[in-house]
């Protein structure tokens, strides 16, 4: 079971995720983060022409760093739509997001709704892309 300040990051990304723009996918997902400066959160933004869309986890980073944060701590996903029986591999941050966390995020430890275990952000991106 995770800890109580893992679910409370869930319960904000759970929020966050009821305010997604998600007419496309119908799939509505959250990100709430805690850094230095607070808590942070994001919701997936969807356009018509979906390269253009972004990630609940890249907006939730976007707005910590816009506001001075400079330590991301911990990420939690939670993502409405997820079905039972696939929900831990839906509730799993993409491709995109795992590269900004290793580079903005590397210390960070993740959760989602999907899963009881914590993450750190090595496990989720192995020998991830740097130019550092």
């Amino acid at each position: 079971m995770l800890d109580k300040k893992y679910r409370e990051l869930l319960k904000k990304a759970e929020v966050a995720a009821s305010n997604a723009y998600a007419p496309y996918s119908k799939f509505r997902v959250g990100c709430a983060i805690e850094t230095d400066l607070g808590v942070f959160v994001g919701f997936n933004i969807e356009n018509s022409s979906s390269p253009v869309g972004i990630c609940a986890e890249r907006v939730a980073i976007a707005n910590s760093l816009v506001a001075g944060a400079s330590i991301i701590n911990s990420i939690a996903i939670f993502c409405l739509d997820a079905s039972e029986a696939n929900n831990q591999y839906q509730t799993m941050p993409c491709g995109l997001c795992r590269q900004w966390f290793s580079e903005l995020a590397p210390n960070a430890k993740v959760v989602t709704n999907g899963s009881e275990r914590v993450f750190s952000v090595g496990e989720l991106l192995p020998n991830a892309f740097s130019l550092i």
